[in-house]
């Protein structure tokens, strides 16, 4: 039987959520009012609207700069996504495997793109990848986005490994599984929901990329972020209102993914069995 709060208690929990609610309203406020003047038929970013219209949609997914760059986003970031999990997976399972000092160390190593800042990594990658001509292409660009992402990938799945039941793979083992079949069949399905919902920030992370692409990218290679920060600052079209009400979408359906992969592991974690 719960017991009833005091008086004080109750005046501090929602003096507490009305201060979360402030809070939450102080960070949408700003990402909502963009999405009414996507839809504005005036070609100035200001309020009051003139009137409802879907011009600035249209513009975006018939103009020549726009879609074209949404496509490079798509490109780049899908491809990015799959190496970083692959090696962040794999090297969230060696530094597993691995204990004291050596992990320690390996682990920051890899999480040093996470924590250096973006216009450093950016400068470093340009006069590496400008010896090897892999400026202005979609491969330096492809690896560049997969460098920033694998730091997120090792970050859910050592998280993913740590409840992680070793006994699990002797059992495997001992019925005549190989190490691959193994992975395959035991450890790969448990750890699932790490693996993808790193893959997901990987994704979100190259497809907000714009600062190493900056180094990077050849007019070629221009993603929706770049185009973007170029026509705020070429020519302020309400074009980018449209632009910036699909990324929040994309947001948006991240987010949704995470939170299923999180409970989706929640009911895994449930279901296994007791000791």
């Amino acid at each position: 039987m719960k017991m009833p709060l005091a008086p004080v208690d109750r005046v501090l929990r929602w003096a507490l959520v009305g201060l979360c609610v402030l809070v939450f309203i102080f960070l949408l406020v700003p990402v909502l009012a963009v999405i009414p003047l996507s839809f504005n038929a005036g070609s100035f970013l200001t309020y009051p609207m003139t009137g409802f219209s879907t011009r600035w949609y249209t513009d975006f997914f018939t103009s020549p700069r726009w879609l074209p760059s949404l496509w490079n986003s798509l490109f780049i970031g899908s491809i990015a996504t799959a190496i970083a999990t692959i090696l962040g997976t794999a090297a969230a399972l060696g530094l597993d495997r691995l204990g004291g000092v050596a992990k320690q160390a390996l682990n920051a190593l890899f999480l040093m793109p996470v924590v250096v800042p973006v216009v450093v990594i950016g400068s470093s990658l340009y006069a590496s990848f400008a010896a090897l001509g892999l400026t202005a292409s979609y491969p330096g660009l492809i690896l560049a986005h997969a460098l920033l992402g694998a730091p997120f990938v090792v970050i859910t799945v050592a998280a993913t490994l740590s409840g992680f039941d070793r006994r699990l793979l002797s059992a495997a083992m001992s019925l005549g599984a190989t190490p691959w079949q193994a992975f395959r069949r035991v450890t790969l399905p448990l750890i699932l929901p790490g693996v993808v919902s790193g893959g997901v920030f990987a994704f979100a992370t190259s497809f907000d990329e714009i600062v190493v692409t900056l180094f990077l990218a050849g007019p070629q290679q221009r993603t929706l972020p770049l185009q973007m920060f170029d026509g705020v600052r070429e020519q302020i079209s309400p074009t980018i209102t449209a632009a910036a009400t699909l990324l929040f979408l994309v947001s948006l359906l991240l987010v949704a993914v995470i939170e299923w992969l999180r409970r989706r592991g929640e009911r895994l974690q449930a279901s296994a069995p007791a000791e």
